[in-house]
């Protein structure tokens, strides 16, 4: 009967962790392939909502990574002025809009800012992030908590580093690579 016992928790643990991990897995559709991406409910549990009920609802599909800067991130998500498949779209705006939600109070946390951790942009102002963010390339310990960071690349960073990147220390893009598309992996 203990034998029994041990086994049913085992699989319980085992079944509700595959749910779990499903549940945060998301795929990013990038022309040269998709990208596999965990996020930290746990962590920034509002910030993971935000990103999933944007990617879900198709507003990240066709939106532009606006600045990218090598060794550093890779920046996109403003979903307002950098949606290549918008009339609203303006390369010269990107970066400067956001979603029609309203904006997240921070959620900085100890996730160190390693290579393949996705983050949420903001202003200057802690609590302004909105729909904004970015992948970082590398280690960036001088982000660690005062960006929240909510997710990292599982599967693919090779892709994310094939991301075209800007010029000069804004790292604008000119004709810059877009989000095909994000969503919930299934």
């Amino acid at each position: 009967m203990k034998k029994f016992l041990y086994i049913l928790i085992f699989f319980n643990i085992v079944f509700n962790n595959n749910l779990y991990t499903k549940e945060n897995m998301m795929i990013l559709k990038l022309k040269n392939g998709d990208v596999e991406i965990e996020l930290f409910d746990k962590v920034a549990p509002n910030h993971v909502k935000r990103f999933k009920e944007l990617s879900n609802s198709g507003k990240y599909d066709g939106v532009v990574f606006h600045r990218v800067i090598d060794g550093f991130m890779a920046q996109t998500g403003d979903v307002k002025y950098g949606n290549s498949n918008s009339e609203n779209f303006n390369l010269s705006l990107a970066g400067t809009g956001g979603s029609d939600l309203g904006d997240l109070k921070a959620e900085f946390s100890d996730t160190a800012h390693t290579r393949g951790v996705l983050s949420m942009a903001r202003s200057a102002d802690p609590d302004s992030a909105n729909s904004q963010f970015f992948i970082v390339f590398d280690n960036s310990p001088h982000l660690d908590r005062n960006y929240s960071a909510f997710g990292k690349v599982t599967k693919g960073m090779e892709l994310i580093d094939l991301i075209k990147k800007g010029e000069g220390s804004s790292g604008s893009v000119e004709n810059p690579d877009k989000i095909i598309s994000l969503k919930s992996k299934k």
